[in-house]
């Protein structure tokens, strides 16, 4: 029995989901304490990690589109088995950055391999598991891409960030696309507000998916 709740932040690079995750951990680990568990994808236990360091790496030019999805997928498998399902067994609320969504967004649409056939490699690799809310931050592709550009240190640019802009509005639609096919699950935030609102939003919608914890 998986007690615990699941739930996913997603955007666009450059959204700032991965902030507002942070801000939001400030104000709610000191209620939670180890109720709590933050994660992220690719990544979360060594073993992921280690694939995500492969999947990410600027200098890996020659890796093959369906690789990649595949390295995410099996990076996705081990992260659950190690780290998310035994936190929602534990009872504990799990926030996530990234999950299947973007692999169908920048694997499916992205790369342009096909959505449907990512995510049933990924429905495989999850064994069906979704989180019961997804927070999507949504940005203009070009809105993200200035603010990559104007703030993250260069050495922490990867693979994805450094794609054309076509490829980002890809990835932009197939989220919109996500959401609007899922609404009760995936809850958009308009991104490009100030990030005190974002932040305020979407502690919001976390709150009321996991009242028990609050």
């Amino acid at each position: 029995m998986l007690s615990g709740t699941f739930i996913s932040f997603e955007g666009p690079d450059g959204a700032g989901k991965t902030s507002a995750l942070q801000a939001i951990t400030a104000q709610i680990a000191p209620v939670l304490g180890d109720r709590l568990t933050i994660t992220r994808e690719p990544g979360g236990n060594p073993i992921s990690e280690s694939i995500r360091a492969i999947i990410l790496d600027r200098a890996n030019t020659a890796m093959d589109y369906r690789t990649e999805a595949l390295l995410y997928a099996a990076a996705r498998r081990q992260h659950l088995a190690e780290t998310i399902l035994p936190a929602l067994a534990d009872d504990k609320l799990v926030l996530c950055d990234r999950y299947v969504d973007s692999s169908v967004a920048y694997q499916g649409a992205g790369r342009e391999i096909g959505e449907a056939a990512v995510a049933q490699m990924n429905e495989f690799a999850t064994d069906g598991l979704l989180p019961e809310l997804t927070v999507y931050f949504d940005v203009p592709a070009e809105v993200g891409l200035h603010r990559i550009q104007a703030h993250r240190d260069p050495k922490k640019v990867d693979r994805l960030d450094v794609e054309q802009a076509a490829f980002h509005d890809r990835v932009r639609a197939a989220y919109l696309r996500l959401q609007a096919a899922h609404p009760e699950r995936i809850k958009l935030i308009d991104a490009t507000q100030a990030p005190e609102v974002v932040v305020e939003q979407a502690l919001a919608l976390i709150k009321h998916t996991a009242q028990a914890y609050f």
